[in-house]
């Protein structure tokens, strides 16, 4: 009793004065987990600014009008799992913008307040990327959902570095909801979309531009060209592809500042290139780089064939192909179309070596690789592209031999397919007979007993065999 009531008496003096006994210590197990698991939701960036929503415009459902229905599941999962964790986080960009054309987005982007290292730990199933700007890809079966962190201006203190023309090289500056919208590139892609409250923020009046069909861009065109020159093409793909109107100061400076694109790495201009021609809207778009003169040089001397009748003819024949194809749901092969858009320059350059004394086929394969080479300094095709554009381009030659067994060893090459749609869209254009391309498409669909009368006679010389002359055997006796 006399015990009790002293440890009562002590314990609420230590307890005044702070000396509080220490609790027990946890297990070494568990203290590793903590440290390696964070709790989620506890947000530990002192460099996190706030996000200043509340500058920007609150557009409502019921203004906006966007249908929740065609959001992906995999990014409504990817919000709630950042909002869970207590970050902001919104749909961005493109998608929002074809939620507001009535349009289904292809892929759906996120940004957050997050940092990719706290997004990392939020969702298991994810991996941080790139370089210039490091983003995390969060995956949810076959969909990925690709998450940015909030973006700052590149001249602010952090990881960004520019080059000499002002062309930003690293841009790993984090920065709040306000200046990541300040550094998107249009108005109509600068809105953000809270599928939870199903409000979008507007920072750039994007949704009034939108509403108007027009593309704008943010800040002073002359400075966003000089800090990313591609921007000049994915104006004129965006306007296309949506049918808007760019704005008289954004298309201004494009044609003097054309230039700029010979500093931008022949990779980046090959996959802008690649958006560009299966955006769908290919005609139009090669239509909209000739009249701001940005096709000079992306493709070597694409200006020139556009110019010769039977040249822009097959190009417009090809574009037009593969943009039925892209509208109706199909995939076109990149092959094949940049096969199509330098074949009259292997044509050219073939002429050329076959006057310079070579063989037919080898004088192709030189052209083929010359024309590759050239191209390659200013856009980069990949290997694997490359590779079976020889293949077609080298095809073709065939197809005018119809005798003896060569067509039938050509229908058994695993590109047949692409040679056969090869050789039509030259026919089509006038570039060979209507009537060799008939031939094909019956003598392919046919049994084997009208293939082989198809067949024209065999007038090629024949080649002799050479006899392999036995050597003497050696006579001479051998030393013992």
């Amino acid at each position: 009793m006399i015990r009790k009531l002293f440890n009562k008496i002590f314990k609420s003096k230590l307890a005044k004065t702070g000396h509080e006994t220490p609790a027990r210590a946890k297990p070494e197990n568990a203290k590793t987990q903590h440290a390696t698991r964070p709790i989620l939701g506890t947000k530990k960036s002192a460099k996190r600014k706030g996000s200043n929503a509340d500058s920007a415009i609150s557009i409502p459902l019921k203004k906006h009008k966007i249908d929740r229905r065609l959001l992906s599941n995999a990014a409504i999962k990817t919000i709630e799992g950042l909002q869970k964790a207590g970050f902001e986080a919104y749909i961005v960009g493109g998608a929002v913008r074809d939620l507001l054309l009535q349009r289904v987005p292809k892929d759906f982007d996120v940004a957050t307040d997050a940092t990719p290292e706290e997004v990392n730990r939020v969702f298991r199933r994810s991996r941080i990327i790139g370089r210039r700007f490091r983003l995390v890809h969060v995956l949810f079966g076959d969909e990925t959902i690709e998450v940015s962190t909030f973006r700052g201006h590149h001249e602010a203190k952090g990881d960004a570095h520019t080059n000499e023309s002002g062309r930003i090289i690293r841009d790993n500056v984090f920065g709040s909801l306000e200046e990541d919208a300040t550094r998107r590139d249009f108005t109509a892609n600068a809105l953000y979309y809270d599928p939870t409250s199903e409000i979008v923020l507007d920072f750039h009046q994007g949704f009034v531009d939108i509403q108007a069909g027009i593309l704008r861009m943010i800040g002073k065109p002359e400075t966003r060209y000089a800090e990313d020159p591609v921007r000049m093409l994915r104006v004129v793909r965006l306007s296309a592809k949506l049918g808007l109107k760019i704005d008289p100061a954004t298309m201004a400076p494009i044609a003097k500042m054309a230039d700029l694109l010979q500093d931008v790495p022949p990779s980046r201009l090959f996959d802008e290139m690649l958006k560009l021609f299966l955006s769908g809207h290919a005609i139009e778009s090669v239509s909209a780089l000739r009249q701001q003169h940005l096709h000079h040089g992306l493709l070597p001397m694409l200006d020139v064939v556009l110019e010769q009748p039977m040249g822009e003819r097959f190009v417009m024949l090809a574009l037009k192909n593969t943009d039925e194809r892209i509208l109706s749901g199909k995939s076109a092969n990149p092959s094949f179309l940049f096969a199509t858009l330098l074949w009259h320059e292997v044509l050219a350059a073939w002429e050329v070596y076959k006057k310079d004394g070579n063989p037919p086929i080898p004088a192709l394969h030189m052209a083929m690789s010359e024309v590759l080479a050239s191209q390659a300094e200013k856009l980069a095709i990949h290997n694997r592209y490359t590779a079976t554009m020889k293949e077609i381009w080298g095809m073709q030659p065939r197809f005018e031999q119809r005798s003896g067994k060569r067509p039938f060893g050509l229908l058994i090459h695993p590109r047949y397919r692409a040679g056969y749609d090869f050789l039509l869209l030259r026919c089509e254009s006038g570039e060979l007979p209507a009537e060799l391309g008939t031939w094909w498409t019956t003598f392919a669909e046919a049994d084997s007993e009208t293939r082989q009368a198809m067949l024209e006679a065999d007038t090629a010389p024949k080649k002799r065999r050479k006899r392999n002359r036995k050597k003497p055997s050696s006579s001479a006796p051998s030393e013992s």
